[in-house]
C-alpha cells in the first residue's frame, strides 16, 4: 500500500515538473520573441506605445500636430500643445543621415514662428527638421490679457523639449536616418528666453543655441510690474496667500544666469555653443541683465559667445536696430551662427557627442530655496516637478 502511494507521488511529481518546464519554455519564447522585445523597447526607451497615450504619428509632410503637455497648476487638467514641423524639402523622405533638428521659438505674445527665424529657411539652408511650438500661453490673449501670470520659460521650455523629443523619437521609430548630434535651438525675445531654458532643462542635448534679445531672468520689476524698469508685466504676486505667488524657488529656476544652476550645468558636461545676440539699447529685455547672464556663464566656464549690437553694427539689412527688434532674425542666425550650424565645416561645425538627455533616462536636478527642481527623462521626454524639503512651502 505504502509502495503504491509512493509511486503515485513520484508520478505526480514528474508530471508537475514536466508541466512547469513546458510553461517556462513557452514563457521564454514569448519573453524573447521579436514582438515582445519591440514592445519593451518602445515602452522603456521611447516612453510611449504608438498613439495610445495621446502621441500622434510623425507626419510624412510638413504639418501641424498636437502633442500632450505637462499639466499647468494654474489650470489643472489635460493640456496639449500644437507644433509645426518643417522638413528640409517639405517631406519626411528628405531627411537623411546628415540632417539635424532645430527649434525656432516665437516671441512673447506670438504664435508658432512669429518673431523668430523662418523655419523653412532653416530647414532648407541648414539641412534640419525645424520645429515651431505653440508653447504654454502662446498668443496675445493668454500671454498678455489673461490674469494668470506669464510662465517665463519653465513649462514653456518643457513644451519645446517635448516637441523636439517627439520628432527625435518619431524619426527613430520610423528608422529614418538622421544626425542626432545636430540638435539646435533659436528664438527671439520671449523665444530667446525659452531657447536658454531648453538648454538649461536639457543640458546634455544641444550642440548650439542662439538667443536673440531674450529675457535673462524673471526680475522683480517684470514679475511684479514695478516702476522704473522694463515695460514687461508678468503678473506675478509677492503675496504668499495669492494663487499667483512667485515663490523664491520659482523665481530661481527661471533665472538663466543663476550661478548655482550654471555650476550644475557645467558639472553635467554641457558642451553647447551658447550664442547671445542683444542690442545695447534694448529697454524691453534689459541689456544690463543680459550682460550679467554672459558674465555668469563665462565665470562658470560655459561656451558662451556674445554679440552686443551697437549702432556701429547696423548694416540696414541684417542688423537694423540696436534696440529690442535687432533686425532680420532669420539672417541674424546665419550671420552669427552659420559656421556652427552648417554641417561639413571641419573646424567649426557643432555636433553634440554622447547621448542626449532624451536617451539617458535619468534626471537633471537644480537646487532651489526649500527644495529642488527635478527634470526626469525616464520616459524619454521631460517631466519636471518641484520637490520640497521637509516643512518647506513652495509653489511652481
Amino acid at each position: 500500500m505504502a509502495l503504491r502511494i509512493l509511486c503515485t507521488v513520484l508520478q505526480l511529481t514528474m508530471v508537475a515538473e514536466l508541466a512547469i518546464r513546458k510553461l517556462f519554455m513557452n514563457f521564454r519564447r514569448i519573453l524573447f520573441s521579436p514582438a515582445f522585445v519591440a514592445l519593451a523597447v518602445s515602452l522603456t526607451v521611447t516612453g510611449r506605445l504608438d498613439s495610445a497615450d495621446g502621441w500622434p504619428e510623425l507626419p510624412v509632410k510638413n504639418a501641424t500636430v498636437s502633442i500632450p503637455a505637462q499639466e499647468w497648476a494654474q489650470k489643472p487638467g489635460p493640456r496639449t500643445v500644437d507644433i509645426s514641423i518643417h522638413y528640409p524639402d517639405g517631406s519626411l523622405a528628405s531627411v537623411k543621415k546628415s540632417s539635424g533638428l532645430m527649434l525656432t521659438l516665437h516671441n512673447w505674445g506670438g504664435t508658432f514662428c512669429a518673431g523668430t527665424a523662418n523655419p523653412d529657411s532653416l530647414a532648407k539652408r541648414l539641412d534640419v527638421v525645424s520645429i515651431c511650438v505653440n508653447y504654454l500661453q502662446s498668443g496675445l490673449q493668454a500671454s498678455v490679457e489673461d490674469p494668470e501670470p506669464y510662465d517665463f520659460g519653465y513649462l514653456q521650455g518643457l513644451d519645446a523639449l517635448r516637441a523636439l523629443w517627439f520628432v527625435f523619437d518619431g524619426l527613430k521609430q520610423k528608422e529614418s536616418l538622421f544626425d542626432s548630434g545636430r540638435l539646435f535651438a533659436t528664438g527671439g525675445s520671449g523665444g530667446g528666453n525659452v531657447t536658454q531654458m531648453v538648454n538649461k532643462l536639457a543640458p546634455r542635448t544641444f550642440a548650439c543655441v542662439i538667443d536673440m534679445c531674450g529675457m535673462a531672468k524673471l526680475s522683480n520689476d517684470v514679475a511684479f510690474n514695478l516702476p522704473g524698469g522694463s515695460g514687461l508685466n508678468a503678473r506675478w504676486s509677492n503675496d504668499p496667500g495669492s494663487p499667483y505667488w512667485l515663490s523664491p524657488a520659482a523665481q530661481e529656476i527661471r533665472f538663466i544666469g543663476n550661478p548655482v544652476h550654471l555650476a550644475v550645468t557645467k558639472r553635467l558636461m554641457n558642451a553647447c555653443k551658447i550664442i547671445v545676440v542683444h542690442g545695447v539699447h534694448d529697454a524691453t529685455c534689459r541689456f544690463e541683465e543680459k550682460q550679467e547672464l554672459v558674465v555668469n556663464m563665462q565665470s562658470a566656464e560655459l561656451d558662451v559667445e556674445p554679440y552686443f549690437i551697437t549702432k556701429d553694427d547696423l548694416d540696414g539689412e541684417v542688423f537694423t536696430s540696436s534696440g529690442h527688434a535687432l533686425g532680420n532674425r532669420t539672417e541674424i542666425v546665419f550671420k552669427v551662427a552659420g559656421k556652427y550650424l552648417e554641417a561639413g565645416h571641419a573646424e567649426t561645425s557643432r555636433r553634440r557627442m554622447g547621448l542626449s538627455d532624451f536617451e539617458r533616462g535619468d534626471s537633471v536636478v537644480y537646487p532651489v530655496t526649500g527644495g529642488e527642481y527635478v527634470v526626469s527623462y525616464e520616459r524619454g521626454y521631460p517631466v519636471a516637478k518641484l520637490v520640497a524639503s521637509r516643512n518647506a512651502e513652495l509653489a511652481n
